[in-house]
């Protein structure tokens, strides 16, 4: 029989060494990442004049990388869970920095098509092999918060990437080299590296830490597994049991409405920012990064709230909803700062739900089958990213202004939102050993 105010104990002393060693790192994975992905936005103020590519195209070049990602992301996220996730994740980073350096090569549309082609397919699976990483460390009690953790890299992946790629910009002409091609190259650069730390540093289970006691490792593992146990689709289910549950079709479904968002309007800001602002390159970079310094509060804030309060379906709902709301009010305004500021508003709310998203869909699944779902998800999602740039900027091209595009964000924010309400509406409870923990955690 377990004492609760010991398991307490540790549960509270093993969740902040957890929070110490793996949060920073992988929040640091996550970031270069976002960056090598979207910094593309960014580059655009130069290179799209250079290569000479219209909206539309640039839209297409965008695009491209969702088209392989998504073909790759299931049969990657399997391999990981056959191989370990040390040795998957830093294969995918070493490869994706190689590709996102070479960018800084290109030399036409075509070539920049194919470079983003290969980019895709080199990163795919990184964001649900740490997902489904994370899940095997962290409680149901815990994972919301440790989600806006990790999401929160992606966040300040904009407010820092943002500038500095503004930044690296202004290198245009160093050695013959135009601006946006020593951005690609600098920051294709760390992934390589990061991806040989990984291979040193990122231990694969409790049980292969060094920085955990026995007693840590030994609950740790127990209440995972006491978790896992309960899980609707089992631990041991067959990975292909993920195609087969309604559940995770419809889980699928919000990530592709919420992705409208965060994949629609990440990747088009800085081209938004300065339609509204008529600001030069850099300013436009950092008017583009504060959106996501109010995505790191909102997630945090929202993630760390559900927890709290053991509730998943208004912090998974609400945050779309309003994001919606305030996007359609942004193009009905004929004052720019004030779209603007709705704009930023906006943003950080879509980004709100994201790590109660995950933690939901982790309480759900475990073991193979949650690696497959969680990259399933991920993938349906992506097809955003696949055709939303391309129609974005046919719109750009074609009326001349993104209020279309918009609104047409906006309404996948608002039925996400209401989705979101119907999916968590009735949260299953904690397993009777964790709910023990969390009252004496309170008591």
């Amino acid at each position: 029989m377990h004492q609760p105010f010991a398991d307490s104990g540790l549960h509270a002393s093993t969740m902040k060494r957890l929070n110490l060693k793996l949060i920073p790192f992988l929040m640091l994975l996550y970031m270069v990442a976002y960056i090598d992905k979207s910094n593309i936005s960014v580059a655009a103020l130069q290179m799209n004049a250079e290569l000479g590519l219209t909206a539309r195209m640039y839209g297409i070049g965008v695009g491209l990388f969702f088209l392989t990602y998504i073909l790759l992301e299931v049969p990657s996220s399997v391999i990981l869970t056959r191989v370990g996730a040390r040795r998957w994740i830093a294969r995918i980073m070493i490869t994706w920095g190689i590709v996102a350096a070479g960018m800084s090569l290109v030399q036409s549309a075509n070539q920049l098509y194919g470079m983003r082609l290969l980019l895709g397919a080199a990163e795919a699976g990184f964001t649900p092999g740490i997902i489904y990483y994370l899940s095997q460390w962290y409680p149901r009690s815990d994972r919301a918060k440790a989600m806006s953790f990790f999401y929160i890299g992606a966040a300040l992946a904009s407010v820092i990437g943002l500038p500095l790629s503004g930044a690296f910009l202004h290198l245009d002409g160093h050695f013959g080299v135009s601006g946006w091609r020593w951005l690609f190259l600098l920051e294709g650069i760390p992934a390589v590296v990061l991806g040989i730390v990984v291979l040193r540093y990122l231990p694969e289970t409790p049980q292969s830490t060094h920085w955990l006691q026995p007693e840590q490792k030994e609950w740790l593992s127990r209440t995972i597994a006491a978790e896992q146990a309960t899980s609707p689709i089992s631990h041991h289910a067959a990975w292909q049991t993920a195609f087969r549950s309604r559940q995770v079709w419809l889980l699928s479904l919000f990530w592709l409405l919420q992705a409208f968002g965060t994949i629609g309007i990440t990747l088009f800001l800085p081209l938004i920012v300065k339609s509204v602002s008529g600001q030069a390159s850099f300013t436009v970079s950092v008017l583009s990064a504060l959106p996501f310094l109010f995505a790191c509060i909102f997630m945090y804030l929202n993630g760390t709230h559900s927890d709290r309060k053991r509730e998943r379906s208004w912090h998974l709902g609400v945050p779309l909803m309003l994001a919606g709301a305030l996007l359609a009010l942004a193009v009905a305004t004929s004052n720019p700062w004030l779209a603007y500021a709705l704009l930023v508003v906006a943003v950080g709310l879509n980004w709100a739900a994201t790590p109660v998203f995950w933690a939901t869909t982790t309480e759900y699944l475990s073991g193979a089958a949650a690696a497959a779902s969680i990259a399933l998800i991920n993938s349906i999602a992506n097809i955003a990213g696949l055709g939303l740039p391309p129609v974005m900027g046919w719109i750009k091209d074609a009326t001349q202004s993104y209020d279309y595009a918009l609104l047409m964000v906006s309404a996948a924010l608002l039925l996400g939102g209401v989705l979101g309400l119907y999916l968590a509406r009735a949260p299953r409870p904690l397993p009777p050993e964790t709910a023990d923990l969390k009252v004496s955690q309170a008591g």
